[in-house]
Formats: C-alpha cells, sequence, structure tokens
C-alpha cells in the first residue's frame, strides 16, 4: 500500500512537470509570490487558496479555485497547477479527514487543463 501511495505522489508530481514543460515551457511549476504590497488578483486567490487548505476546507478552496479561473490567463493556470502540487503533498490521513482524495487531485489537474483546452495532452499523459 505505501509503494502504490508513493508511486501515486510521483505520479501527480511527474505529470505536473510534464504539464509545466509542455504548456508553460518551464522546467517545473513553481507559482511565486511577489512582496505582498504588489500581489495581483491572482497573488491574493492563491494566498486565500492555501489559506482554505491549511484550515482543512479543501473542497471549499478547490471550489473558488474554479469559480474564479480565467483560461485567457497563463498565470493563473500555473497557479491553479501549484495549488494541487500544494495538495499534493498533504497525507492521505489529512485529505481523509477533509473529505478529499488523491484520485481528486487528479481530476482537479486534469479539469483545469480542459479549462485552458490543454485536456488532450493530459489525457496522453495519464
Amino acid at each position: 500500500m505505501e509503494l502504490e501511495k508513493d508511486y501515486i505522489l510521483r505520479m501527480i508530481k511527474d505529470l505536473t512537470k510534464s504539464i509545466a514543460h509542455l504548456i508553460l515551457g518551464k522546467s517545473e511549476i513553481e507559482y511565486e509570490l511577489p512582496k505582498e504590497s504588489e500581489y495581483s488578483r491572482v497573488d491574493t486567490l492563491y494566498v486565500k487558496l492555501i489559506e482554505l487548505v491549511n484550515m482543512g476546507q479543501i473542497n471549499e478552496a478547490e471550489d473558488l479555485l474554479f469559480d474564479e479561473i480565467n483560461p485567457s490567463d497563463m498565470r493563473q493556470f500555473e497557479m491553479a497547477m501549484s495549488f494541487y502540487l500544494y495538495l499534493n503533498d498533504f497525507g492521505d490521513d489529512y485529505l481523509e479527514k477533509n473529505n478529499y482524495s488523491r484520485d481528486e487531485i487528479t481530476e482537479g489537474i486534469r479539469s483545469i487543463c480542459k479549462e485552458y483546452g490543454v485536456s488532450s495532452m493530459v489525457d496522453f499523459l495519464f
């Protein structure tokens, strides 16, 4: 079971790396926040999403992400992928305790990619 869990964790990380390379032309997805005084709307959204996740409100955070997503903003795409990578770093116990799962992480990644019109690439990677 532990081996399967490690495999899924690595698969999600590798998937996002591949997406970063194919879609963003980067080697990794790493959403970086500027100084707080320079936050954009996307930065503020990311901070709010992370706060909700840390409070155990993962489903609410994901709902907010999809309510606010703008498929013409690639910075938001990178932020969304970083959000799912952040979720992936939590243990299964934390996810389950807050009514979330690793399968939902992969489904979220697929849904974001669909919003941005790149789902065929993700389906290929899966």
